[in-house]
């Protein structure tokens, strides 16, 4: 239930009635509802004040146990926890040698959990009560949700390093490394993504490259979209990096990787080749990448819609043309850096370094509804269903609630 008296406390919801004055065919439901989309379900001090020591933020993403009710979530106080999704109660903690910033990976089969620690080090533990099944130290920091596919484990860590494990083990079945290049780097780099049966990931140096997952050869010769801003500017970029895990879509032209250069835009890569889709040199600054989709419906009509959403905390939140690059609507977003934005019940759900959590329209970038929060929150939200799930710099978890107006438009998936 939800808590007036705590609420007034903890947070100021800002419903956005001007947003919602005036029939659009092309606004999402939420925006036309009399009340506000976003309702906090509870909120739980978590996180052990004493442990925390020189990191202000709580970064990462939450993982989601639907069937469990449970959610995975690492902090700044070096432990993994896993806490119950109705009530925030902790069920146990997991402590390592250093800040856990890493999206888990949650496998239902098995029932473990996969995660990453600025230690260094990656862990498998049990999910039912944290106990540690393997430790494999890939010797840099690991962020980045590791991914399973094809009975392997795939990790990247900031040491410009693609790594296959045994998920059962944890023995190294595969490595690649490329050398960081000369000159200043963004904080920050790419995860792995599996698709179409390839491992693709971006590198400091500037390149994206795909991986055999079974041998980790090289299935293309790497891109350098550092030469690429290169050739069209006349001068070298300052900062090379490609600091964004590569999304896959099936676009009419066929099967691409979207991926973002930090000082040369955003691309499209053809999946088989490498080959240049098109690009966008406009958007800079680019540390997030999302798919968007939305289908067709009629409360209010609306034409299926399809958007890349890039995210720079230098340019603002960008919608882009999956098909041909082409800019559909750009917003500025608060100072102090913000999250990736995650779709949510036909919105997106995005967290702020300074103010909060947002919930905006993917149709033009519009606000929604907002909870401000005085500690801010630098984790992505995780979702499900019409629940979501953020941990604040304060330590505090947060459950929120968004109601989407009409039954039909609730993605298919199970809510917690």
């Amino acid at each position: 239930m939800r808590r007036p008296a705590l609420l007034a406390a903890l947070v100021l919801v800002t419903g956005c009635d001007a947003l919602r004055s005036g029939a659009h065919p092309d606004l999402p439901p939420f925006v036309t509802r009399p009340d506000g989309s976003m309702q906090v379900v509870y909120h739980r001090s978590i996180v052990a004040a004493s442990r925390r020591a020189g990191e202000p933020y709580e970064r990462g993403q939450a993982e989601l146990d639907r069937r469990g009710k449970r959610v995975f979530v690492g902090s700044s106080d070096r432990g993994l926890y896993a806490v119950r999704a109705e009530d925030g109660s902790v069920i146990w903690r997991f402590e390592t040698l250093g800040f856990v910033q890493c999206a888990p990976l949650y496998d239902a089969d098995e029932d473990v959990v996969y995660f990453g620690s600025n230690d260094g080090a990656l862990y498998k533990v049990r999910a039912r009560d944290g106990h540690l099944l393997w430790r494999f130290m890939t010797n840099a920091e690991v962020s980045r949700r590791p991914v399973l596919a094809r009975g392997t484990l795939f990790v990247a860590n900031a040491n410009d390093t693609v790594l296959a494990l045994d998920p059962a083990s944890g023995a190294l079945r595969w490595h690649q490394h490329r050398t960081p290049a000369m000159g200043m780097e963004v904080a920050g780099y790419a995860g792995v993504t599996y698709f179409r049966d390839k491992v693709y990931s971006g590198f400091s140096d500037g390149t994206v490259v795909a991986f055999d997952p079974t041998t980790g050869a090289e299935r293309w010769q790497p891109v350098d979209l550092a030469a690429e801003v290169e050739a069209q500017t006349g001068e070298a970029p300052r900062y090379l990096d490609v600091d964004t895990t590569p999304v896959p879509d099936d676009l009419r032209a066929g099967p691409v990787v979207f991926v973002a250069s930090y000082a040369g835009g955003v691309f499209a890569l053809d999946a088989e080749t490498g080959t240049q889709v098109w690009s966008n040199s406009g958007v800079l600054g680019v540390s997030e990448l999302v798919g968007w989709s939305q289908p067709a419906h009629d409360h209010p009509m609306s034409p299926a819609r399809r958007y890349l959403i890039a995210a720079s905390g230098t340019s603002g939140l960008w919608a882009l043309d999956p098909e041909t690059g082409t800019e559909v609507w750009r917003r500025s977003l608060p100072s102090g850096g913000f999250s990736a934005p995650v779709p949510l019940s036909g919105a997106l759900l995005v967290s702020t370094t300074r103010l909060g959590v947002f919930l905006i329209s993917p149709l033009g970038g519009d606000l929604i509804d907002g909870i401000h929060m005085a500690d801010g929150s630098a984790m992505t939200p995780a979702a499900a269903g019409t629940r979501a799930f953020v941990l604040t710099n304060g330590g505090s978890l947060l459950a929120l609630r968004v109601a989407p107006p009409f039954a039909e438009f609730e993605p298919n998936r199970a809510p917690l």
